[in-house]
């Protein structure tokens, strides 16, 4: 099985759906049922990553819905509920040029335009305007995901993003 450093998680467990085993899943995907294109996923369990094969699914509503191979009964889904969703990175599609997997964005140093380091970027959030970046340092920092306006240049080797922002927002 891959390490977890090899795995890029796409959404978790959210819920049971029905009497026969599925599953609501909380997809990271845009759009959400783009998880459902991945044919293996591995679930991870009390700290442990699990393959399980995708029997079925689809989007339902706002949400995805999915059957694995082995969890047959509401039981069974039930202790899936929290458990979050990978694929290896090898499986996902290069971004295009100005596009990242969020994944790659955490962890980066964050520098505004004059040099100030404001920390790393500890997460991002949908907000349904913009993406929004969760930079911890001193203290944190809500900054916008908008490309040349608010985040100037992202330098993946290098592990730093420069971005247009006051040090006292």
């Amino acid at each position: 099985m891959e390490s977890a450093e090899e795995l890029i998680v796409l959404g978790e467990i959210s819920g049971i759906y029905g009497v026969a085993g599925w599953v609501r899943v909380y997809s990271y995907t845009d759009p959400r049922e783009n998880i459902l294109g991945y044919p293996v996923w591995r679930v991870q369990a009390r700290d442990r990553w699990t393959a399980l094969e995708l029997q079925n699914g689809r989007r339902q509503g706002k949400a995805v819905v999915a059957q694995l191979q082995g969890c047959e009964d509401r039981d069974q889904a039930r202790g899936l509920i929290g458990c979050k969703i990978a694929v290896p990175r090898a499986e996902l599609p290069q971004p295009g040029e100005g596009e990242y997997y969020w994944a790659d964005l955490q962890g980066l140093r964050v520098y505004n335009r004059d040099g100030t380091e404001f920390g790393t970027v500890t997460r991002l959030m949908e907000t349904g305007a913009n993406d929004v970046l969760v930079v911890s340092g001193e203290r944190e920092r809500l900054i916008p995901m908008v490309p040349d306006v608010y985040v100037l240049e992202v330098d993946l080797d290098a592990g730093v993003m420069e971005v247009d922002w006051d040090p006292d927002f």
